[in-house]
């Protein structure tokens, strides 16, 4: 704990926050420290605490002061711990809570679970020593005067670079999705541009399809799993059009070769239930409409949310989209209804919806 130094808790320049988890315990070697349940911040130059009630209460201490650390396991009545063996505390090290310590190591315990995350983030930071690459500012007094200014100032700019960080992610996995959205839309256009010859052929009765292009007509069919797809042509219109649709859907999710309208393919979903199908159209309060298996349980969805949160101490609908494989648009209606039934709480800031355990 003698490696520890008074902290005012805020980023320096070219410091990020990697992960931050509430309801860790820190332990001076095998001794419980006199200190309150708290934080715990991992940066990409600091392992920083913060008490849970007096955050006033701020240490920090430089990643590079650690020479490997460990897992301890859970056990009847403890909590899963972290044990961090460190250097000799430095010679010009700032004050902090312990002056000298028998130990030559640490441990972080997780009163409220988040340590497997934790763990990885700092296996990663260990191993990339980005503290290395980017040196960050002199650490900044807290007192009085001029110097009290450029410590908020400092604050201010370590959130607006955190703010800038979460703009560029979200634009990289728009990207990504529009680009994956890029490649369905050329197949789609070869897909319509060898129909439109296929049928003006037909029209105009100016030569036969061609063995090549019927071949290619049912690839594209196949590889959609469609081998006799279901069209108005073949089935009329009406209810017995879309129960023949429904059935397909049910079968493949996915549309057959002809153009369907938004219409036909929503009519088609609703039957999906009187036809007794393994599927159903589920629609969420604020209008968004899913398939889903009709074996899918709500109150697991609820408790898959409650869990994921708990471990994490708070989600945004983005991070729960990544743990999960989820779109960002349904994830944030999981999110939303294990809300409305009282199991989380938001906070809705400039850095976007977050959700909390509701511990009330």
């Amino acid at each position: 704990m003698d490696r520890f130094s008074w902290s005012n808790g805020l980023l320096e320049i070219n410091e990020t926050l990697v992960i931050q988890q509430r309801g860790v315990r820190l332990y001076d070697g095998d001794d419980k420290a006199k200190l309150d349940v708290g934080v715990a911040l991992l940066s990409t130059h600091r392992l920083i605490w913060r008490d849970g009630k007096n955050h006033d209460c701020c240490m920090a201490m430089p990643l590079s002061q650690i020479i490997f650390f460990e897992e301890q396991a859970a056990g009847i009545g403890k909590s899963a711990k972290i044990v961090i063996h460190l250097h000799p505390s430095p010679v010009n090290k700032e004050p902090g809570p312990y002056q000298n310590s028998k130990y030559s190591f640490i441990k972080l315990s997780f009163k409220e679970h988040g340590q497997i995350e934790f763990y990885r983030r700092l296996t990663e930071e260990i191993t990339q020593k980005r503290w290395e690459n980017t040196p960050v500012s002199q650490p900044i007094s807290t007192g009085t005067g001029p110097q009290t200014g450029r410590t908020r100032a400092v604050g201010i700019v370590g959130i607006e670079r955190k703010i800038e960080e979460k703009r560029k992610e979200t634009d990289k996995n728009i990207s990504e999705a529009f680009e994956d959205l890029s490649k369905l839309m050329v197949k789609a256009k070869e897909m319509v541009e060898l129909s439109r010859s296929i049928a003006s052929k037909i029209k105009d009765k100016q030569g036969d399809i061609t063995e090549d292009e019927t071949i290619r007509f049912k690839s594209y069919l196949l590889s959609m799993g469609i081998a006799n797809p279901v069209t108005r042509e073949t089935h009329g219109s009406g209810t017995h059009y879309h129960m023949q649709l429904a059935k397909q859907l049910g079968d493949m999710l996915q549309a057959p070769l002809e153009l369907l309208s938004p219409e036909d393919l929503l009519n088609a979903c609703k039957m999906f239930e009187s036809l007794k199908l393994p599927l159903r159209l589920r629609v969420f309060d604020s209008g968004v409409m899913v398939v889903q298996l009709q074996s899918h349980s709500e109150e697991e969805m609820i408790a898959s949310a409650l869990d994921n949160v708990t471990e994490k101490g708070s989600l945004t609908a983005e991070e729960f989209a990544k743990l999960l494989g989820l779109s960002v648009l349904l994830s944030k209606e999981r999110l939303l209804l294990a809300e409305k039934m009282g199991h989380l709480c938001r906070d809705d800031s400039v850095e976007g919806l977050r959700f909390y355990p509701n511990c009330f």
